[in-house]
């Protein structure tokens, strides 16, 4: 069964997605990640990531190994999910305002979406998974039995990006999280290749006034009822 999450930076999507899928004993995949390790792996190779040519054609020469697994029991420290990049464990650098950034600006490429599109599709093909992202139902997963889209004032992201950002030790004023987000969102919504939007048969869940327990559990009343019905 195929669940696709998508919505804006901050709505929630990535804490969500994970307890849903555990909870429904799913394979928990992470979009976003998988791009925010593009971002990275071109800041390693000095490449500049609004030169489009030059990050699609390292892309191709190096043909960076990505892997992206439920955490192990040696690596619960509050990540939502394990990357690896090149083997080497990038969980938390990928969590930066700047990969965030990175990986806003290296997913307008054609190139670089096409290099992660069939590796998220086949995952999909092999488990029962909950995928979040930013086109997962509109393009990556078209035909997923249940799509949601996860909205949230940007008042309400904000507080949660901060926090997020504080308990890794990093001060950054609630104006300048509002100011990142303002800018990532138009950098989603605006891009002209599967920018972000609500699929039209998506169910939207505004995550303003709600606690991570009740998000999960509406979706997970979803799904159940989907499956009871096939």
């Amino acid at each position: 069964m195929q669940i696709a999450i998508d919505g804006p930076v901050a709505a929630g999507k990535g804490t969500v997605s994970k307890l849903a899928a555990k909870r429904l004993g799913f394979l928990y995949v992470d979009t976003g990640a998988l791009y925010r390790t593009v971002s990275v792996f071109c800041d390693r190779e000095k490449v500049d990531k609004n030169n489009e040519n030059s990050v699609v054609d390292l892309i191709k020469k190096f043909r960076p190994r990505i892997e992206l697994r439920n955490p192990n029991s040696s690596e619960i420290d509050g990540r939502l999910c394990t990357v690896l990049l090149n083997g080497q464990d990038i969980s938390w650098e990928i969590r930066t305002p700047e990969a965030s950034q990175g990986s806003s600006l290296v997913s307008r490429y054609l190139g670089v979406r096409d290099y992660l599109l069939d590796f998220q599709r086949e995952l999909a093909t092999k488990h029962s998974v909950v995928m979040e992202g930013r086109d997962i139902g509109t393009f990556v997963l078209p035909k997923a039995e249940i799509k949601i889209f996860l909205a949230g004032k940007i008042e309400t992201r904000a507080k949660r990006r901060q926090l997020e950002l504080q308990s890794r030790g990093e001060d950054v004023s609630l104006e300048k999280v509002v100011s990142d987000i303002q800018m990532r969102d138009r950098q989603d919504m605006e891009r002209p290749l599967r920018p972000l939007k609500r699929a039209d048969d998506s169910i939207e869940i505004d995550t303003s006034d709600m606690t991570i327990e009740e998000v999960v559990g509406k979706i997970v009343k979803l799904v159940k009822e989907r499956l009871k019905n096939e």
